[in-house]
């Protein structure tokens, strides 16, 4: 079951362990210029079984998205990157999660993301560390993407979250299935790590 762990609890009222499944409620928010980062944010949420938010055109979500984000156990963050950094309109929304900051709402919840962009490298890193330092900000625990690069897994080579990767002219069908295997694998890392903290 994804996005979840086995847990056996001892109770005087069964005779043996009983196995229960704690899943995390994970959420992905994003922000998607030309239909790229929403697909690879389908695949995270797939492998996560989490809610997926999009961040608008004009940089906004509503408040039942602020809501399910404050109900969540772990939050994975998605923006394109364009000339080296997130987009505008995620960069919007970061800072409007100063609110949460100021309170120490989101401390302790578990924080993963992703990006993609139309060359090999076109400084995805500095998005991944934009959405790491604010998630330090905001008091919570960063997942790193663990897998190896085997040419098709992870073939960008990431770790410090998930990176993806289609020609300029590319349509989001022809981002590669590698790229979504790995997107829907991080996911799934995401929602793991936080069910097991919630032990």
């Amino acid at each position: 079951m994804r996005g979840s762990i086995t847990a056996h609890i001892f109770s005087p009222q069964f005779s043996q362990p009983q196995k229960f499944f704690l899943r995390a409620k994970t959420v992905v928010v994003y922000q998607s210029g030309y239909g790229h980062t929403q697909r690879l944010a389908q695949f995270v949420a797939q492998g996560a079984n989490a809610q997926v938010i999009a961040i608008d055109a004009d940089g906004n979500i509503t408040d039942a998205d602020w809501t399910a984000m404050d109900a969540a156990d772990a939050i994975i963050f998605g923006s394109p990157t364009y000339m080296g950094m997130a987009s505008w309109q995620f960069k919007k929304f970061a800072d409007a999660t100063s609110k949460r900051w100021f309170t120490s709402a989101w401390k302790d919840k578990v924080a993963g993301g992703f990006t993609i962009s139309a060359s090999p490298s076109g400084d995805k890193l500095s998005t991944i560390q934009y959405f790491i330092t604010l998630s330090m900000q905001l008091g919570m625990i960063w997942v790193g993407q663990p897998a190896m690069n085997d040419g098709t897994i992870n073939r960008i080579g990431s770790n410090s979250g998930l990176m993806a990767q289609v020609g300029p002219t590319s349509p989001a069908e022809d981002i590669p299935q590698g790229d979504l295997d790995t997107a829907k694998a991080y996911g799934e890392r995401v929602a793991a790590v936080a069910a097991k903290l919630r032990c």
